[in-house]
C-alpha cells in the first residue's frame, strides 16, 4: 500500500495510490496520515478496504495533482550520519563505532516536488538523498528482533544540508540541517510488505539531469532494525517519527572540488519501489 497526502500546502487530505497510478481519496476514512493510523492495526483496517470504492482525486500526482509530505504530525525527525562507509571516507571522517544521531527541525518537511530554498548568506548547500522509516508502533528499548512490528513503511527523504552552517559554525550539526524546506519527504508512504528487501534498495540522485548519487542500501553500515533499536534506547519512539538513514556517496561535499547548490538547478532522486522526487532550487 503506498499512502500519501494531496492537495496545496496545509490543506493537504489522505489518499492512497492505486494499481492504475490514480489518487484514492481516504478523507471519509481517516483523518489523516498520522497517529493511530500509522499502527499496525491502522494499517491492517486500511489494507481490508475496497479500494475500488474510495473516490478518484482529479490529477496526475506529481504533474497537476499536488502531493505533500507523505506524513504529517511528525514528532521526531531524527537522522542517522555517516551511514555509509564510502560516504564517510569521501567526508573525511572515520566510520562511526555506534550510529550519529542528529536531529532535524520538522519545520523543515515539504512535500516531494516542493521548492528547496537555499538560505539567506548560504554557500554550501548540498544534497543527500536517503531511506526515511516512519515509526507506526512506538515504544522504548525496543529490541532489534522486534523493530520491524514498529515500521509503518518507508519512504524517500532528501536530507538537504548547509555545510558551512553544520561544519564550520560552533555546535553541532543541526543547523545546517533544519533550515526551511530542507526535508523533502515522500511522494508516498511504502508498506513494508511492498518494499521487499530494503536492505538491497537502489538509491539514487541527480542535479541537473547528471547522476551524483548511485549506490544501494546494501552499503548501510547500521541496518535498518539496528537504528531503530539503537534510537529506541535514547528516546521513546511515537507514531509518525521519521529515521531517516544516511546517504551514499556523490554528495557536492565529496567532490573534488566541492560542489554546491547555488539555484535554478533541479534535483530529481529515488529508490526503488519508493517513488521519484523532484525539486527546483530556489535562493530567497
Amino acid at each position: 500500500m503506498k499512502l500519501l497526502r494531496h492537495g496545496p500546502p496545509g490543506q493537504e487530505k489522505p489518499g492512497l495510490l492505486d494499481d492504475r497510478g490514480q489518487v484514492r481519496d481516504l478523507s471519509g476514512v481517516v483523518p489523516d496520515i498520522a497517529g493511530d493510523v500509522l499502527t499496525r492495526e491502522g494499517i491492517e483496517r486500511l489494507k481490508g478496504l475496497d479500494i475500488a470504492q474510495l473516490p478518484v482525486v482529479t490529477g496526475t500526482p506529481q504533474q497537476d495533482l499536488r502531493l505533500g509530505p507523505c506524513v504529517v504530525g511528525v514528532g521526531k525527525f531524527i537522522c542517522i550520519g555517516l551511514n555509509y562507509a564510502d560516504h564517510a571516507e569521501e567526508s573525511g571522517m572515520p566510520v562511526p563505532p555506534e550510529p550519529v544521531i542528529f536531529g532535524k527541525w520538522t519545520s523543515a518537511i515539504v512535500g516531494p516536488n516542493d521548492d528547496v530554498v537555499i538560505p539567506q548568506g548560504s554557500e554550501k548547500t548540498d544534497w543527500e538523498v536517503e531511506l526515511g522509516v516512519v515509526i507506526g508502533t512506538g515504544g522504548a528499548y525496543i529490541d532489534e528482533a522486534d523493530a520491524m512490528n514498529h515500521v509503518a513503511g518507508f519512504c524517500i527523504i532528501n536530507d538537504v544540508s548547509e555545510r558551512e552552517y553544520q561544519l564550520e559554525r560552533s555546535g553541532t550539526w543541526d543547523k545546517g540541517k533544519g533550515c526551511d524546506t530542507f526535508g523533502p519527504t515522500g511522494p508516498w508512504l511504502v508498506t513494508p510488505d511492498e518494499v521487499g528487501d530494503f536492505n538491497d534498495l537502489g538509491i539514487w540522485l541527480e542535479v541537473d539531469g547528471h547522476r551524483y548519487q548511485n549506490g544501494s542500501t546494501a552499503t548501510m553500515v547500521y541496518k535498518v532494525p539496528h537504528l531503530i533499536a539503537y534510537c529506541s534506547r535514547f528516546m521513546s519512539l511515537q507514531p509518525g517519527d521519521i529515521i531517516s538513514t544516511g546517504t551514499p556517496p556523490g554528495v557536492g561535499l565529496g567532490l573534488n572540488p566541492p560542489k554546491y547548490l547555488k539555484g535554478g538547478e533541479v534535483m530529481r532522486l529515488g529508490i526503488d519501489g519508493l517513488g521519484v522526487q523532484e525539486q527546483k532550487v530556489r535562493r530567497l
